[in-house]
């Protein structure tokens, strides 16, 4: 369920709606990474408050926990509304957190291709192979094989092999 920037404002305090907000899509792509940080931990609290607060209110709505105040609790419609936008928030927050993780993993990937690219290209320029042997510069020859060459149509083979077959199938019928 979408939540209204109105509905933000009811449920939270205002300094909470200034943690709310930088959680926004543009504005928490222009925090640098120890503000995030600072943010999450900040919106985790919070939401956590949040949590406890709603736990407790349905609690004494129930019967099982005493008041806090002077009487009961009646609705817990507020503290839930509050509990949800600090989780969207939260889901916004770690969600960006996890594509700058993304980011910088693709980005150090790259980095080590191209130092990798590089020292094998220099291992390359640096390695001076002998001309007589089989390994690199003009190519591997072919070495002949050691195995005798089989003379039998492998047709033929497969044919004796299916009469072997049939025959002791034979026997073994009687």
């Amino acid at each position: 369920m979408a939540i209204t920037k109105k509905q933000e404002a009811r449920a939270l305090s205002s300094d909470e709606q200034e943690l709310v907000n930088k959680s926004h899509h543009p504005d928490v792509q222009n925090l640098s990474d120890e503000e995030l940080r600072n943010l999450v931990k900040l919106v985790r609290e919070r939401r956590d408050r949040a949590r406890t607060e709603a736990s407790r209110r349905r609690r004494e709505m129930r019967g099982k926990a005493s008041p806090k105040g002077a009487t009961a609790s009646r609705a817990e419609d507020g503290s839930k509304l509050k509990l949800a936008v600090l989780a969207m928030a939260m889901r916004r927050l770690n969600s960006e957190q996890e594509r700058r993780l993304k980011m910088a993993s693709r980005l150090a990937l790259v980095e080590n291709a191209h130092k990798a690219l590089e020292l094998k290209n220099q291992a390359a320029e640096a390695r001076v192979a002998p001309v007589n042997s089989r390994h690199a510069h003009a190519g591997m020859r072919s070495k002949p094989s050691s195995r005798r060459q089989n003379l039998i149509r492998p047709m033929e083979l497969g044919r004796l092999r299916q009469a072997a077959k049939v025959a002791q199938a034979k026997r073994d019928n009687r």
